[in-house]
């Protein structure tokens, strides 16, 4: 029942792709905890719920989203939601990991072999 009251019911973020190993960062300092910061629904602003506090809290160094998780000790899926939510109020920074470096044909690894076998 928690992580469905946490993320008020939702399952998935609808904007970016959070990867687990995506590195999120905190914007701007967060301050006091329960602070109001600038999303506005229905003409009033909404403050943070503590989870969100924590995440900013944690992510003035970057973090994984799944180091946030096992921080937290949260379910992932709810991390990425409450990441969704800091995004859309433009509190954090996904910065995508880098891509996996292309790994050399089997030939290649034939051919290292061979010469490897030859010394």
């Amino acid at each position: 029942m928690r992580p469905y009251a946490l993320t008020g019911g939702r399952t998935q973020y609808d904007g970016h792709d959070l990867d687990m190993v995506a590195l999120i960062e905190t914007l701007d300092d967060p301050g006091e905890p329960g602070q109001v910061h600038g999303l506005r629904t229905g003409g009033r602003a909404d403050a943070l719920d503590p989870e969100h506090e924590m995440i900013l809290s944690l992510c003035r160094t970057p973090l994984s989203v799944v180091e946030i998780a096992s921080d937290l000790e949260l379910p992932l899926g709810v991390v990425r939601v409450l990441l969704g939510d800091l995004l859309d109020r433009s509190l954090v920074r996904v910065r995508r990991p880098a891509p996996v470096a292309q790994f050399p044909g089997e030939r290649v690894l034939k051919e290292v072999i061979d010469g490897i076998r030859a010394l």
